[in-house]
């Protein structure tokens, strides 16, 4: 491959994951924007975001094994040319239903191009010191889509409007497609790839219903016949899937290395980082511009330290790594990012930013340690030879974290909420409180009925959603200390992961 192809397969590699990793962070600041202009509720929400991220998760297993298969170059360009599509069909949205049938197709495409591109970066720079750089850059530039996805999503919808945060991806997507179509060699190693449909597809079953069933735990409650069947199906599919997976003979999923208690440790961790990290994006900026009352810009503005942050420790962590080592990096950035949240859980609609930014910026620094951190370990922690499958596994757990971080945090969010505002309303709804109630938090607009006038009850839906958000942050500040809790336990399995991190995922 002549120089200049190889920087085009580079360009096209970096356009590819940024364009994928974009999507889950510009999304963020457009949704009560989403939700005004399609009369959505909050659940509904909830799967404009859960149906990307639960696709992304649920076929990133077997994205490797089908490019392995059928070829690299040509899987990567299929998710390319299919998340493009997909985008324009966002776009164009007059419905929920379409606009989350979209995200589903991004989330599928996507699932195909993030964790295709290392197999294509280290195909196309076979010497060690050429592919660290590589891949160095190619982590980074993840970390820019995510600082850039805020800012750029709450200038386009307060100056174009939401749909304009879809439509950026179609000159993205076809420039990152020609650049691909040109620069990347085809390769394949079919022998090599794992088959196991039916694992695949239990998978699939397991995490849609688990998450179908913890967003209708916010619309019918936690014993309504449909909250309980989903979870039911989602817990049979789990075992399914373990019984299948023990048994294939090539499995999406090694069982066998999650025996190990250094590779579980990490894994679980992987998928406390996806809870309580990637999935606050989310609550951020329902919190700002729901509780705050800041414009869609705004809030992307005041999310920036959280991504700038990571991006600034994730450049430094390979020095901080040859300093200090690898577990006390790990432990200490999961370790700021519990604290980071549990401290957000006493947020108020009338919170400074002074105060705000300060733990933004905590939580940032604490995910930029701990993603690499978390990459470095697992790759150590497995056998050289199946390196592949240990990174496929802990990418999945780590979207699957965010999925169920959605899914769970955003109903304890809007139960809490709705509580809030039937306690502070009682005997002022002329209609059923807990009716009233629902309807204004879900809806965000003035609900019909109230025997008080809007000025005072715009103050009562802030407090109500900065009460739901305070729970959301408490129980994944929880998780994310449980997280060090496992770690230190298992630390003298990890204790000899001391190297720095040289092709580190931060996707």
């Amino acid at each position: 491959m002549s120089f200049s192809r190889r920087n085009a397969a580079v360009a096209a590699v970096y356009l590819g994951t940024f364009m994928a990793t974009l999507a889950i962070s510009i999304v963020a600041v457009a949704l009560p924007a989403i939700q005004k202009g399609l009369k959505a509720e909050l659940s509904d929400l909830q799967w404009v975001v859960g149906a990307y991220t639960l696709c992304l998760s649920a076929f990133m297993l077997s994205a490797g094994p089908l490019g392995d298969r059928h070829g690299r170059k040509r899987v990567w360009l299929a998710g390319v040319g299919l998340f493009t599509v997909a985008s324009a069909i966002s776009a164009m949205a007059s419905s929920l239903t379409m606009l989350i049938a979209g995200s589903a197709l991004q989330g599928v495409a996507g699932a195909l191009v993030v964790p295709g591109a290392l197999s294509i970066l280290t195909q196309a720079f076979p010497d060690p010191g050429e592919r660290a750089a590589v891949i160095g850059g190619w982590s980074s530039f993840s970390a820019v889509s995510l600082i850039l996805g805020p800012m750029l999503g709450g200038l386009l919808v307060d100056t174009v409007g939401w749909s304009s945060i879809f439509l950026v991806n179609l000159p993205l997507g076809a420039l990152a497609f020609g650049l691909g179509l040109f620069g990347i060699a085809e390769s394949a190693d079919p022998e090599q790839a794992a088959l196991d449909p039916s694992g695949q597809v239990l998978s699939v079953l397991f995490l849609g219903a688990l998450t179908y069933g913890l967003i209708k735990a916010g619309e019918a409650g936690w014993a309504a016949p449909a909250t309980l069947g989903a979870l039911a199906v989602a817990g049979l599919a789990l075992i399914l899937f373990v019984a299948v997976e023990r048994r294939a003979a090539r499995p999406v999923l090694p069982v066998d290395l999650l025996g190990d208690t250094a590779f579980a440790s990490l894994n679980f961790a992987s998928f406390a980082l996806g809870f309580c990290g990637y999935s606050s994006l989310f609550f951020f900026s329902l919190f700002l511009q729901q509780a705050q009352g800041w414009s869609a810009s705004a809030a992307g503005w005041r999310m920036a330290p959280v991504f700038a942050a990571m991006a600034v420790t994730a450049l430094v962590f390979g020095r901080l790594s040859a300093r200090f080592g690898l577990p006390r990096l790990m432990v200490l950035g999961y370790g700021l990012l519990g604290a980071a949240m549990l401290a957000m859980g006493l947020f108020t609609p009338d919170m400074p930013y002074g105060v705000v930014a300060p733990l933004f910026a905590l939580l940032g620094i604490g995910m930029g340690l701990a993603v690499p951190a978390t990459g470095a370990a697992v790759m150590a922690a497995a056998p050289r030879a199946r390196s592949g499958s240990a990174s496929a596994t802990m990418n999945a757990l780590r979207q699957g974290g965010m999925t169920i971080g959605v899914a769970l945090l955003g109903t304890l969010m809007a139960d809490r909420a709705v509580t809030t505002m039937t306690t502070a309303l009682g005997e002022a709804a002329v209609a059923s409180p807990v009716a009233m109630a629902t309807l204004a938090v879900r809806h965000h607009d003035m609900p019909v009925g109230l025997a008080m006038p809007p000025d005072a009850f715009r103050p009562l839906l802030a407090r109500a959603f900065a009460d739901g958000f305070d729970l959301a942050a408490i129980v994944a500040g929880l998780l994310g200390l449980a997280a060090v809790i496992v770690l230190l336990l298992a630390g003298r399995r990890t204790a000899g992961c001391r190297r720095p991190a040289t092709a580190v995922d931060g996707s």
